[in-house]
């Protein structure tokens, strides 16, 4: 980046520093998807980041206010950011080399930071973001001076710049640099290796089959949610920019740390063939979830109980004088989160889920292997992606999300939700149906109760309960008289434990109050 006689115009130059940046991600996307490290890139990077330091009140507004959404908006605040300095970058770098130099040299700062301080990162991770700084450097420089025209011809501009040739150079590369990095991203999109992928896996008949869920489970009502929430609609609540894309012959899972006497390293095909291939009906919730919320849902997962592998490795639960309380389990992406150990192994169906509804897990919930515990917010439960298992203690370390505000431990609380009518709905008046669900996972729902304004709790009829560890639907017929109503719900778990109507957000261990909504019968 040379001084030059004389400065392009402000215009063009903020063009080439954006198409610069555009050349820049491209590149980064190539190293990136050759490196098959597509997380090492500076946007995801960067993004990362971003999440890892987030104070937990704007997280929980983010996830409040974009749900499911929120990393793509993630994405588009950061793009909307760098093409704003890009333009900057450029302008200065046409004003005077230093200016452009140190313009340059912050953000690349910026990407390797954010790159090599990943918890999985490597010196290799170091290559995307140089990569893109070599490309942005180079197209910004040729930008700037290729455009430039010297001599006295009739047609040269006054200002010696050349507007068609630079709209040519500009094009051709904004539009090579983004089919290229295009490219790469969905190179980067197949599973490592091109090896074993959802698709090319055939589950095995479980040896121990769900139970046979009773008639009346599902109400099957207009505008009810279904007892098993396909996997599609599923939530999906977590970190991970990109999602892994693993290969599942070349998976493994270690179980290490305090009181394992004999160290396991497990493959994929250790599990689908593992004597004690289990099929459980599990609803998950996360931590996040608001009274009303929807992230939750339910499945049929297909798994390996890990109290059984656990007991494999020689490890003891805290009640039988085992040294380790806390079990961490890593994801493929560095993520930790740490579980209880005398929760996974108190009896219930806590799993490592190798299939959903009936098919391997989605790359979206997990694939290979993901961790299913029930009774569990999913922070410290459902590890996806999950690649390793450290037993230890809770005063020797803390997982992800603790040093971030989140309580250590995390059992779900006993909440309900009115599904229909909605929020706002405008209603006949006469019989209307009120349903929904409720969950007090590895307890029970035992009780739903239904208020109209200021009026009686009323009994809501349930469904038919599949098991302790899935939501219940509810059903109550109302006969609707004109005018604005209130509707609440609450609901008692099997232990008796009615929702407390005092509201709560849902940091640091999950939300509490009765969920209602406002209708109109005309």
């Amino acid at each position: 980046m040379t001084d030059t006689p004389r400065r392009i115009p402000t215009g063009p130059a903020a063009i080439a520093g954006l198409v610069s940046a555009v050349a820049a991600l491209g590149a980064a996307e190539v190293v990136g998807a050759l490196l098959a490290r597509p997380t090492a890139t500076p946007v995801q990077a960067v993004g990362a980041g971003v999440i890892d330091l987030t104070p937990l009140p704007l997280k929980q507004f983010a996830v409040d206010v974009f749900g499911t959404a929120d990393k793509i908006v993630l994405i588009g605040g950061i793009a909307i950011l760098l093409a704003g300095a890009a333009a900057l970058i450029g302008v200065a770098a046409t004003r005077g080399r230093l200016f452009g130099a140190v313009g340059t040299a912050l953000f690349i700062t910026i990407g390797l930071t954010a790159a090599l301080t990943r918890p999985d990162a490597g010196p290799l991770d170091a290559l995307p973001t140089l990569a893109g700084a070599a490309a942005f450097i180079g197209v910004l420089v040729l930008s700037i001076r290729f455009p430039r025209v010297r001599g006295a011809e009739s047609d040269t501009p006054a200002d010696g710049f050349d507007r068609r040739r630079f709209v040519l150079l500009a094009g051709t590369v904004a539009a090579a640099s983004a089919g290229v990095g295009t490219g790469a991203r969905l190179l980067s999109a197949a599973p490592t290796g091109g090896g074993l992928s959802p698709a090319d896996v055939r589950l095995p008949v479980p040896v121990d089959r769900a139970a046979a869920l009773p008639d009346g489970v599902d109400l099957e009502l207009d505008g009810l949610s279904p007892y098993f929430t396909p996997n599609t609609d599923f939530y999906r609540i977590d970190t991970a920019l990109s999602v892994p894309r693993i290969d599942a012959s070349t998976w493994s899972l270690r179980i290490h740390g305090r009181g394992v006497r004999r160290e396991l390293v497990l493959t994929y095909d250790d599990l689908l063939r593992h004597p004690e291939l289990s099929e459980r009906d599990i609803t998950l919730t996360c931590v996040s979830n608001p009274v009303g919320g929807d992230y939750l849902g339910n499945a049929r997962w297909v798994g390996v109980p890990l109290a059984s592998l656990l007991a494999e490795a020689g490890v003891r639960s805290p009640a039988e004088g085992g040294p380790a309380d806390q079990l961490v389990s890593r994801s493929d992406d560095g993520m930790t989160i740490g579980t209880p150990v005398a929760d996974v192994m108190d009896g219930r169906d806590a799993l490592l889920a190798v299939g959903m509804n009936g098919r391997p897990l989605p790359h979206d919930h997990g694939f290979p292997v993901r961790m299913v515990v029930p009774g569990l917010y999913g922070y410290v439960s459902a590890c996806k992606w999950i690649v390793d298992i450290e037993l230890t203690t809770f005063d020797a370390f803390d997982a992800y999300w603790v040093p971030r505000g989140w309580a250590a431990r995390g059992p779900v609380k006993t909440q309900s939700r009115i599904d229909t009518p909605r929020e706002g709905a405008d209603l006949e008046p006469g019989r209307v149906v009120v349903a929904g669900v409720a969950w007090a996972q590895h307890t029970g729902v035992d009780r739903v109760e239904v208020r109209i304004d200021d009026g009686p709790w009323t009994d809501a009829e349930l469904a038919a309960e599949g098991s302790a560890d899935t939501w219940r639907q509810w059903v109550l017929e109302w006969d609707a008289e004109p005018g604005e109503h209130l509707l609440t719900v609450r609901a008692t778990d099997r232990e008796g434990r009615t929702q407390t109507p005092d509201r709560a957000e849902p940091a640091p261990d999950g939300a509490t109050g009765h969920h209602h909504v406002t209708v109109t019968v005309a």
